[in-house]
C-alpha cells in the first residue's frame, strides 16, 4: 500500500539549484550545426556562399542566393567513441543513433518590376540539430578517495543540523525526502538526508539524544583503496527552427534576418557502484543513481549581409545574439548500501521537479570569405568568435547562480572556430571536402581541449533534384568529473564523433 500510494510523487522546489554547473552552461551554448550532406562535407564553411538551407543557420543572408524554391530533408547516422581512462584502467564504448537532423523549405519571389534594383526576396523556414546529446560510457577503477566525500561535503560545509534529517513521528522515508526539497537549500539537505539514511553517514554524536543540533558527521567508510564502477548515459538535442526572411539588391548585396526558436531535451543517467574490503569499514557495498531530465525552450535572432566584391569573390557578416532560454529540471536520485535503512529504496519513486530558471549564452559573431570559380567549384571560409564567459544563469541575484556566474566569468573564456571548406563540380557530381577547428570554451585547456575535424562527400544532380551523401569526423579530449563535490576525480576522455548524412533536396 505504501509504495502504491508514493509511487510517483513530486513536488515544487523553493530553491532553483538543484545542481547546476559550468558544464550545463557549456553543453547548450554550443551550436555544432550538423545540416545537409553538402553543408556538412565543406565543415559549415557557408557563411559568404548560401544557397543552402543549412547556410541559413550560419548567415540568414544565405536564403537569398537561391534562384528557385526548394526543400531539403537529411538524415544521420551519428556515432560516438569513446576511450575513458580512470585511474591507469582503460576502457572503450561506442555508440549509435539514427535521427532526422534537417529539414527545411525556401521559396523565392522574384521582383516582377525588372527596372528594381531590388531583385528577389526569399521567406524560409529550416529546423536543424544544434547539438546530439547521445553518449555513454564507463570508468571503472580503484581510487583512494570514497563517494562518502560527496555527502560529507554537503553535510559539513552547509552545517545541517541532524534533527532536520530525522523523521518525524508516523512519517515515510520517502515523504521527508521529498518535504525536505522545498526547503530553502533543499538540495544540499537532500544530500545529507541520503548520505544518513544509507548509513554511509551518522552524526558525530549518535547516542546523545539532544543531538538535534549537530551539525559534524563522520563517515561509516573505512579509508583505504575503493573499487568503482561510473555509467554516465545521456540522451537528447538542442534543436534550432529558423524563421527566416532575406532579400536580394541588385545581385550584389543580400541582407537577411532569422528569427530562431529553440527545444532542449537532455536526460543524463549517471550510476556509481562502490565496493571495499577495508578494515572497520561499516559500509562495504554503496550504489548512488541520479536521473536528471532537463527541458527547455528559447529565443535568438540574426543578422546577416553578404557582399559579391567581384564576380567570383565574396564577403560575408552575421551577428547571432545571445539565445534566452528558459530551463526546467527534474532529478530522481536512489541509494543503497549494505548499511542502509530497509525503506531506503523508496525515495526511488519521488520525482524532484525544479523552478524554473533561465539561461543566457553568448551571443556570436561570424566573418566569411569566399571564392567561387565560375561553374568550376569554389572554396570558402568562415571565422566566428564567441565569448562563453558572457554565459549567465538567471536570476543573476540567487545567491547560488551569482556565484556559479562569478565561477563561469573566471574560468571560461573567448572560443573561435576556423573552417574551410572546398567544392568541385564535374558535370553532375560535385566531390566536398572541409576541415574544421573549434577551440575550447575554458581557460584550462588540459581540462577541455579544442575540437577539430574533416569531412568529406559527393552529390549528385539529377535536374529537379539532388541527392548529397556527407562524412566527418571530429574529436576532442577532456576529463569529466565524477561529481561537482566531494568525489571531483574526473575520468579522462578521448572523444570521436563520426557522422554520415545523408540529404535528399528538390526544386517546388
Amino acid at each position: 500500500m505504501k509504495k502504491l500510494l508514493m509511487l510517483g510523487i513530486g513536488l515544487l522546489s523553493s530553491s532553483y539549484i538543484l545542481a547546476q554547473d559550468i558544464s550545463d552552461a557549456v553543453r547548450f551554448s554550443q551550436d555544432e550545426i550538423q545540416g545537409t550532406a553538402r553543408f556538412r562535407a565543406m565543415s559549415g564553411a557557408f557563411g559568404a556562399l548560401g544557397g543552402d538551407l543549412s547556410s541559413v543557420n550560419i548567415n540568414p543572408a544565405g536564403s537569398a542566393i537561391f534562384n528557385n524554391s526548394e526543400v531539403s530533408l537529411s538524415l544521420g547516422l551519428f556515432n560516438t567513441s569513446n576511450d575513458i581512462n580512470y585511474f591507469n584502467n582503460a576502457n572503450a564504448v561506442s555508440n549509435a543513433t539514427v535521427d532526422l537532423n534537417q529539414l527545411g523549405a525556401v521559396f523565392v519571389f522574384k521582383n516582377a518590376n525588372t527596372n528594381s534594383n531590388w531583385k528577389k526576396f526569399s521567406l524560409s523556414i529550416a529546423y536543424d540539430r544544434s547539438s546530439d546529446f547521445d553518449d555513454e560510457w564507463i570508468a571503472s577503477g580503484t581510487n583512494s578517495n570514497s563517494i562518502d566525500s560527496y555527502f560529507l561535503s554537503y553535510t559539513n560545509n552547509n552545517s545541517i543540523p541532524f534533527g532536520i534529517l530525522k523523521l518525524l513521528p508516523g512519517e515515510f522515508i520517502e515523504d521527508a525526502y521529498a518535504d525536505i526539497g522545498t526547503l530553502q537549500n533543499g538540495y544540499s539537505i537532500q544530500q545529507a538526508f541520503l548520505g544518513y539514511w544509507s548509513g554511509i553517514l551518522d552524526p558525530e554524536n549518535l547516542d546523545d539524544d539532544t543531538n538535534d543540533d549537530e551539525t559534524n558527521y563522520i563517515s561509516n567508510v573505512a579509508p583505504g583503496s575503493f573499487n568503482q564502477n561510473y555509467l554516465y548515459a545521456s540522451t537528447g538535442y538542442n534543436g534550432k527552427l529558423a524563421f527566416n526572411f532575406a532579400t536580394d539588391y541588385d545581385e550584389k548585396i543580400y541582407f537577411g534576418l532569422n528569427l530562431n526558436s529553440h527545444f532542449i531535451n537532455y536526460e543524463k543517467l549517471t550510476r556509481l557502484r562502490e565496493t571495499n574490503s577495508n578494515s572497520g569499514s561499516l559500509v562495504n557495498n554503496i550504489a548512488f543513481e541520479n536521473l536528471l531530465h532537463t527541458t527547455g525552450s528559447g529565443f535568438s535572432f540574426q543578422l546577416g549581409t553578404i557582399a559579391k566584391i567581384t564576380k567570383d569573390l565574396r564577403v560575408g557578416l552575421a551577428y547571432n545574439s545571445p539565445t534566452w532560454y528558459r530551463i526546467s529540471d527534474e532529478l530522481t536520485q536512489r541509494i543503497d548500501s549494505d548499511n542502509a535503512d530497509s525503506e531506503i529504496n523508496y525515495i526511488g519513486n519521488v520525482i524532484n521537479i525544479y523552478e524554473e530558471y533561465k539561461l543566457q549564452s553568448p551571443a556570436k559573431l561570424t566573418g566569411s570569405l569566399a571564392y567561387v570559380f565560375g561553374k568550376t567549384g569554389l572554396i570558402s571560409f568562415d571565422y566566428a568568435v564567441k565569448d562563453y564567459s558572457n554565459s549567465k544563469f538567471k536570476p543573476t541575484n540567487d545567491i547560488l547562480f551569482s556565484s556559479l556566474n562569478n565561477e563561469i566569468s573566471n574560468e571560461l573564456t573567448t572560443s573561435a572556430s576556423y573552417k574551410i571548406g572546398g567544392e568541385y563540380r564535374y558535370k553532375q557530381i560535385s566531390f566536398r571536402a572541409g576541415y574544421h577547428i573549434e577551440e575550447s570554451p575554458y581557460k584550462d585547456t588540459n581540462f577541455y581541449g579544442d575540437l577539430n575535424g574533416y569531412s568529406l562527400g559527393l552529390g549528385y544532380n539529377f535536374g529537379n533534384f539532388n541527392l548529397d551523401f556527407a562524412y566527418s569526423q571530429s574529436e576532442r579530449d577532456y576529463n569529466q568529473q565524477l561529481y561537482n563535490v566531494g568525489l571531483t576525480d574526473a575520468a579522462a576522455l578521448q572523444t570521436k564523433y563520426s557522422d554520415f548524412i545523408l540529404t535528399l533536396g528538390f526544386d517546388i
